[in-house]
């Protein structure tokens, strides 16, 4: 049997020093703290209010300037023990944009109860959502 006196020795120094070089620099970065970033939102060019007096949002749509840039967001908030009726108004709207050929991202909320939808340069990443119509 022969000894491992050459550059056998010398490889396997090098690789465990690699090692603990890239052990210590791995313990030393900053890895933030760990949530997410949300994607920041876009100033509104245009805002709808689900009111009594206001148009049918599919007729609201088709006044403004068309964009294949813009995102129209539906914000439903709710009061306690309203959020089955707000996410309901919120998929109606939801589906009357869609007739009028916009998607829609819906977010529910807790708040001071209300239905709102925006249109602004705010396109987010496919991959963070699921649709809701698929």
């Amino acid at each position: 049997a022969r000894l491992a006196v050459g550059w056998e020795i010398m490889l396997a120094d090098l690789s465990l020093i690699l090692f603990m070089v890239t052990a210590v620099a791995l313990s030393q970065t900053d890895d933030g703290d760990g949530r997410v970033a949300i994607s920041p939102q876009g100033e509104a060019l245009a805002f709808y209010r689900v009111d009594s007096d206001a148009p049918p949002i599919g007729e609201w749509l088709e006044s403004q300037s068309v964009d294949v840039r813009q995102q129209l967001t539906i914000v439903a908030q709710y009061r306690s023990g309203e959020q089955e009726a707000a996410l309901m108004q919120a998929e109606t709207l939801a589906r009357e944009a869609r007739a009028s050929g916009a998607q829609a991202r819906i977010v529910v909320e807790p708040g001071e109860g209300g239905t709102t939808a925006t249109l602004a340069f705010d396109v987010p990443d496919a991959t963070l959502a699921r649709n809701l119509h698929e």
